[in-house]
């Protein structure tokens, strides 16, 4: 079998570069706990910037309950 699509898995590096750019700049995490919370903030804030979220509108105010649903903060 040929694998036709060489580079299929380019389209999930070119979305993680951002990640990739904030772990080299703070040399590593020390904890699973820092790191998951600190990822998953980079993922939510590259959702909002994407308009990948499902919102009624793109407002300021819906982003940020948005955000505070993803993380169980209280408003």
């Amino acid at each position: 079998l040929c694998n036709r699509t060489k580079y299929l898995n380019n389209i999930v590096e070119q979305d993680h570069r951002f990640i990739k750019k904030r772990i080299r700049s703070m040399l590593g995490f020390k904890s699973y706990k820092t790191s998951a919370s600190i990822l998953s903030g980079v993922e939510a804030m590259n959702m909002v910037k994407k308009e990948q979220i499902d919102l009624q509108d793109q407002s300021v105010q819906n982003q940020n309950i948005f955000i505070n649903q993803l993380f169980g903060l209280t408003a």
